[in-house]
């Protein structure tokens, strides 16, 4: 499998750290915004070709598919491009910034028949594995969730703290994390509302957002999000359900009396992003649709279009 990756920074390099443990992997070309930066990586990858240009990838007859971990307004046009060029393509969340765009990414996956993966990771962290493993065998149904996603970012910042070249977004971005995970464990979300905190000066976007959302099953979920939280860093989620409580801070999860619990058998590894790729390759190599296809997490974006209707709205 020949994988080209788009987008060599602080996310892209896990993607190509986690495709290092994949049998019969070979990262053939890396893009980048900076050529000495796309050479760099290539580098110390063992990539053959390296460039500045999506284009000069997707031209390559040696790429087989490729991972988008670019900014987050190229995803949706740059994932088109991929599949219409004869590629498969994984786009790292979100998979648009936009209801209109993410329906059009949808009609041309159809319409190509190319595996289209959108990286929720959260599907894949084994600590959330280990409880939707639980729902599954109906040991345990989800009451309540409570989501907090904090980071300090009040400038262009990536989480290596380099700057950045484009604004990142709390709805569109770190909220579509959580109201994907909702709905893979709680079912189909039928009511959502968002408020969001003033506007920065700067980057022209709320630094804080709550949102409350229900699902078909009757589960709620509340998100606090915020870009000003000088303290512990991250996304923590708590599950309230019938038979247990269950707290996730990335992939260690304990009960509700913060007693451990061992995740580490749940899969074949315990990086959310390695697990991530392995099923995108995994999909491609056998014709399947993956766990987190645009089909799959499609119906995420249709609440995030219906939350920006509604903030916009004041």
């Amino acid at each position: 499998m020949r994988i080209a990756l788009a987008g060599a920074g602080a996310f892209g390099e896990k993607h190509l750290d986690g495709l290092k443990n994949i049998d019969g992997v070979e990262i053939v070309s890396i893009i980048s915004r900076t050529g000495e930066q796309a050479a760099a990586v290539a580098a110390k990858y063992g990539a053959k070709h390296s460039s500045t240009e999506l284009e000069d990838a997707l031209a390559r007859d040696d790429v087989d598919a490729v991972i988008l971990c670019t900014p987050t307004q190229m995803h949706a046009e740059q994932a088109i491009a991929c599949m219409k060029a004869g590629k498969h393509v994984q786009v790292e969340i979100p998979l648009a910034d936009s209801w209109a765009d993410a329906q059009e990414v949808l009609r041309v996956q159809e319409e190509t028949g190319k595996v289209c993966m959108v990286g929720h990771t959260r599907r894949f962290n084994p600590s959330h594995q280990f409880v939707h493993n639980r729902i599954k065998a109906g040991e345990f149904n989800v009451q309540q969730m409570d989501v907090q996603t904090y980071f300090f970012r009040r400038r262009n910042i990536n989480a290596k703290g380099e700057p950045r070249s484009w604004t990142d977004h709390l709805l569109w971005h770190h909220a579509a994390h959580t109201v994907d995970l909702f709905a893979y464990q709680a079912g189909r979300i039928v009511k959502a509302n968002a408020i969001e905190g003033p506007i920065h000066p700067e980057l022209g976007i709320a630094m804080d957002m709550s949102i409350q959302l229900k699902s078909e099953s009757g589960a709620i979920c509340t998100l606090s999000l915020s870009f000003n939280n000088d303290g512990p860093l991250g996304t923590f989620f708590r599950y309230i359900g019938d038979t247990a409580t269950y707290i996730a801070r990335y992939d260690d999860l304990v009960n509700g009396k913060e007693e451990p619990i061992d995740v580490s058998k749940v899969d074949v590894s315990m990086n959310g992003i390695e697990l991530q790729d392995r099923e995108f390759i995994a999909a491609i190599r056998e014709g399947r649709e993956p766990n987190s296809s645009v089909q799959k997490v499609f119906d995420c974006y249709r609440v995030l279009g219906e939350l920006e209707t509604q903030l916009a709205k004041g």
